[in-house]
């Protein structure tokens, strides 16, 4: 582990960000002193943050999982290894600090709605959506026939769920895959696709890497169907009337700047992280007395990791709601203003902005970063890191373009995520298994703790400044769109790639 590599990384991706956001402030969406200034050192935080949360994430949560993953496989016990993945989904979901912040934000959709009652249904439908996963490895099933049933079941759900909640369901399902999600998802995967391949090797089983990916993008289909589930329940609840538009409101920002505030957040932040890691410690913990019993170097590598990604995890948190969230929803506020107004130089500004945030922002997402370097690692470096951030990038970039032409103009969720979903699902016949598993996988990821942070805080801004009705609700549904398009771009990737590689092996021939 290289911890100066790690920082250059986040501060490469980070940097942009705080620059872009700095530049608007001086010229076209003035923050003021006060709130630039803690925006900066913010920046700062999350840098520092996101460094010592990928390295603990090197250490000790990709190997434990890995290691979980092939010694439950191994083991040749069915019934235990789906039990146990359950468990860990469930377990790893309520460490996931995405989840918090998730919770509380569909709060604002309705009184009624229980935040502890939400997370636990979304870390059941995370853990029941692995299990189908892995059963999906076990039994090699095909990932897009699979992917295609579940998608129309999940919008059988949506359309029967109320309005307010549709949105922010579908934003459910990229939320809370994140930076503690992720690594321990993707590492059980491909745990158990090496156990199984080995295994299967003299009989033409399965190939690894078409079966190591696609978990994360099966699992994070639970989500939306809880809270889609739970959506339908609430509206048979007379104490669950009410709208986003009605309970959601953007306040006024803070703009001030004081030294304190930082430290200020440290005590509630730090019992938050305890609160989420506890669950995911006592996890290892198990796992090592009754399953793994790894040598002692090996127990502290682990815990060293763990410690990292707690200390990683607060500085981090600390950064977002400091400086990144405020200052996201007083550009909106600013930017969605203007557009407002109707001035179509000022339209192209704000969708301009939005989709550069969105190009940047997806680069500073830390589950991004697991996701292209395990990427890498198993196509054997033929699927480059560049190359998947680069697409990652457009799509992200594209669906928040859209979500501000959405909040301006007014128009329904369904009219981009039905087509979207349904070329996505088309691809996947087309693309090649590879990379259908990794796109689906990389749809997840995109909408991590940055995306819920800056630019859900920056979409909330601009929604509560264009002054419709209902705007607030208009605003959930950016991070369903940040998850979408990633489904397109990295297939369409794929389906290049194939041809590249016909044509070569083609060329090959004929010479």
């Amino acid at each position: 582990m290289n911890l100066f590599l790690k920082f250059r990384e986040t501060a490469a991706s980070v940097l942009p960000i705080t620059a872009i956001v700095t530049l608007l402030s001086l010229t076209f969406a003035p923050l003021g002193a006060g709130l630039t200034v803690r925006f900066i050192l913010s920046g700062i935080f999350v840098i520092i943050g996101l460094t010592l949360l990928l390295a603990g994430v090197d250490l000790g949560i990709t190997p434990i999982g890995e290691r979980s993953g092939a010694a439950l496989t191994a083991k040749r016990s069915l019934p235990l290894l789906l039990s146990v993945s359950f468990v860990i989904g469930l377990l790893v979901t309520i460490a996931e600090p995405d989840v918090q912040v998730l919770a509380a934000q569909i709060q604002g959709v309705s009184p009624a709605v229980n935040k502890w009652t939400l997370v636990i249904l979304i870390a059941v439908g995370i853990g029941l959506f692995m299990v189908l996963g892995l059963l999906r490895t076990i039994l090699s099933l095909r990932l897009n026939v699979l992917l295609i049933a579940c998608y129309i079941v999940l919008f059988i759900l949506a359309f029967c769920a109320p309005v307010e909640f549709q949105g922010v369901a579908f934003d459910a399902g990229g939320a809370t895959t994140g930076p503690m999600t992720v690594p321990f998802i993707m590492a059980l995967g491909i745990g158990v696709a090496s156990v199984r391949s080995k295994g299967h090797g003299r009989n033409g089983g399965g190939n690894q890497g078409d079966e190591s990916f696609g978990l994360t993008g099966i699992a994070s289909i639970g989500p939306v169907a809880a809270v889609c589930v739970y959506g339908i329940i609430l509206s048979h609840t007379p104490a669950a009337a009410g709208s986003a538009a009605e309970n959601a409101a953007v306040g006024i920002v803070d703009a001030s700047f004081n030294p304190k505030l930082f430290l200020d957040l440290l005590p509630h932040v730090t019992r938050e992280v305890c609160l989420a890691l506890l669950p995911l410690i006592l996890l290892c913990a198990a796992f090592q007395l009754f399953l793994l019993k790894m040598p002692p170097a090996q127990v502290r590598r682990m815990l060293k990791g763990l410690l990292y990604s707690f200390i990683g995890l607060v500085i981090f948190l600390i950064g977002t709601n400091g400086g990144f969230m405020p200052a996201g929803e007083k550009l909106g506020l600013i930017l969605g203003g203007y557009a407002a107004g109707g001035s179509r130089a000022y339209l192209l500004l704000l969708t301009f902005t939005g989709m550069l945030f969105g190009a940047v922002v997806v680069c500073a997402e830390p589950a991004v970063w697991v996701l292209t370097e395990q990427v890498e690692q198993v196509s054997g470096g033929v699927i480059k890191r560049n190359l998947m951030l680069a697409a990652l990038s457009c799509g992200v970039a594209l669906s928040i373009g859209l979500s501000m032409l959405r909040i301006l103009y007014g128009f329904s969720l369904w009219w981009i995520l039905i087509p979207g979903y349904a070329l996505s699902l088309l691809l996947s016949l087309a693309c090649p298994p590879l990379f259908v598993g990794i796109a689906f996988d990389s749809g997840g990821v995109a909408s991590g703790p940055m995306t819920s942070t800056f630019i859900l805080s920056f979409t909330l801004g601009v929604a509560a400044a264009s002054g419709r009705q209902g705007g607030a609700e208009m605003a959930f549904g950016v991070i369903a769109l940040v998850a979408m398009t990633p489904l397109i771009a990295i297939q369409l990737l794929g389906i290049v790639f194939r041809h590249k590689s016909s044509r070569k092996k083609g060329e090959a021939v004929a010479g």
